[in-house]
């Protein structure tokens, strides 16, 4: 088996693998809001795929008791 005569770097080693990094592939913006999302798939923060609604989403409802403390300060 082979042995190295020198030692290699921590340089040399790092920049030989450069190239050895990870890539995130697939991903598009919404067209309706904005979202990164993964391509062909329904957006899950708005619901809309093609530029057509294709789930309902619900929005959340703000409960009165926190407005009521918040004009109050």
């Amino acid at each position: 088996m082979a042995v190295p005569f020198r030692r290699t770097s921590k340089t040399t080693k790092r920049l030989r693998r450069t190239h050895f990094k990870l890539e995130v592939s697939g991903l598009t913006t919404c067209s309706h809001c904005g979202a990164t999302i993964k391509a062909h798939q329904v957006c899950p923060s708005c619901g809309y795929y093609d530029g057509r609604q294709v789930i309902v989403k619900k929005e959340k409802k703000v409960e009165k008791k926190d407005e009521e403390k918040s004009s109050k300060k």
